[in-house]
């Protein structure tokens, strides 16, 4: 599995001949659109800077869309998504938007994408239905999503093998990345891409990996 970062929360997945990618950011959004191909489309937020399907449709590439809560099977990857709730990029007179965590599983290892979360508790579903995870991707950017402090605390509760910052780049707060490493402390690597098997996770426990898009 090669996991890459397209900037704010978009992130595609590439294992064999399959591409899933989360949050792809459309045309006219705060952040230049993507431009892949993409089997499956995993959306969290209905904000253009994370509902580019259209723009994964691509290569040949008709992506199957994930959009809200439920369960989901599709070319072997098993997908769950949760309810919760987001302040990011509201529309005048809103308090609040709906926002989906997904958990997905594929390759034996379970990838958890908390999508736009403001709340700084899971929803009980949420809470019940992910269990061991490996890999989170985790919103640090504040500004309608989890505040570097309260990114920290939700990811350290979900135990999480690798934790994956995101809603920084483009995005978010300035220097939000560098608030949420310092509120860690525990160090972190870089990468332009992350190269995952199972057996790569051994001996990790919430080692903080950034993917620079």
């Amino acid at each position: 599995m090669v996991i890459t970062h397209h900037g704010g929360q978009c992130f595609k997945v590439t294992l064999g001949d399959l591409t899933l990618v989360f949050d792809p950011i459309a045309k006219g959004a705060t952040l230049p659109s993507v431009r892949f191909g993409a089997d499956i489309a995993l959306v969290s937020r209905n904000h253009p800077d994370m509902n580019g399907i259209e723009e994964v449709a691509y290569g040949g590439k008709a992506p199957f869309p994930v959009t809200g809560p439920g369960e989901y099977e599709r070319r072997g990857v098993a997908i769950q998504g949760f309810l919760s709730r987001s302040a990011y990029g509201l529309a005048k007179g809103e308090t609040e938007a709906p926002n989906a965590i997904y958990a997905v599983e594929l390759e034996d290892m379970t990838l958890v994408h908390l999508g736009a979360l403001a709340d700084k508790e899971l929803p009980a579903a949420a809470r019940e239905g992910i269990d061991e995870v490996d890999v989170l991707f985790v919103p640090v950017g504040g500004t309608g999503v989890l505040t570097s402090a309260a990114a920290h605390e939700i990811a350290v509760s979900l135990e999480p093998k690798i934790i994956v910052p995101m809603h920084w780049s483009g995005i978010g707060e300035p220097k939000a990345l560098e608030a949420f490493l310092k509120e860690a402390g525990n160090g972190s690597e870089k990468t332009d891409k992350l190269t995952l098997k199972k057996k790569d996770l051994l001996g990790r426990d919430g080692s903080i990996v950034v993917i620079t898009p």
